[in-house]
């Protein structure tokens, strides 16, 4: 079984599952932005700790990636671009820019995929939507992250949308807040971080 780091590279701050997928990029508005899907392991690690694959998921997909390293790369690629065409959609959103097509279209045909492996279940005289055989295909991670993506932008919170406030991170987040005044993406890394340099630019002015 996959075994998941001692401590976890990735944050779960965005409040939403497809915002928190866009922010596996550290410093992303910066010069130097680190990826932190850097291979299909990563990619494995971040879906089982998102709660979108389960240990038995993430084993057999382990063993199938070992069997297939190409199909591997080109599955971390294409969730590589799905990840930044939610990413630029969601920004221009919130930048009350054009959405860029291309993005568009990126983040359709990802949605489209997942759809193909998508089917109503019935239990308990209650149904629901399930991923059909997730764990056989090496895409099945983003299947969920494409359909948060679809949802949130045809939904009422598509307007709280936010980009962290912070000139080197982008991070997106869901503001939640009682007045939808967040700002950071975390208050104890960026907000804490803008805190002490505008205290030193005070402190220095004086």
């Amino acid at each position: 079984m996959p075994q998941l780091p001692a401590k976890s590279r990735f944050e779960f701050s965005g409040g939403n599952l497809c915002l928190d997928f866009a922010n596996t990029v550290d410093n992303r508005t910066s010069g130097h932005s680190k990826d932190l899907l850097t291979s299909y392991a990563d990619l494995l690690h971040w879906g089982q700790e998102a709660g979108v694959v389960s240990p038995k998921g993430a084993e057999r997909l382990r063993r199938l990636a070992e069997e297939a390293p190409g199909h591997a790369k080109s599955a971390l690629r294409s969730a590589a671009q799905t990840r930044e065409a939610i990413y630029s959609v969601f920004a221009a959103v919130v930048g009350r820019r054009g959405v860029p097509g291309a993005a568009l279209g990126s983040l359709n045909t990802a949605l489209q995929q997942a759809s193909e492996h998508a089917q109503i279940v019935q239990r308990n005289r209650h149904f629901s939507w399930e991923w059909a055989l997730p764990e056989e295909s090496l895409e099945s991670v983003v299947w969920p992250v494409a359909r948060a993506a679809a949802e949130l932008l045809t939904s009422e919170d598509l307007v709280l949308v936010r980009e962290c406030a912070a000139e080197d991170c982008g991070w997106l987040f869901l503001d939640k807040t009682k007045n939808h005044r967040r700002r950071w993406c975390d208050m104890k890394t960026c907000g804490n971080r803008d805190k002490a340099r505008r205290y030193y630019e005070r402190t220095r002015k004086e």
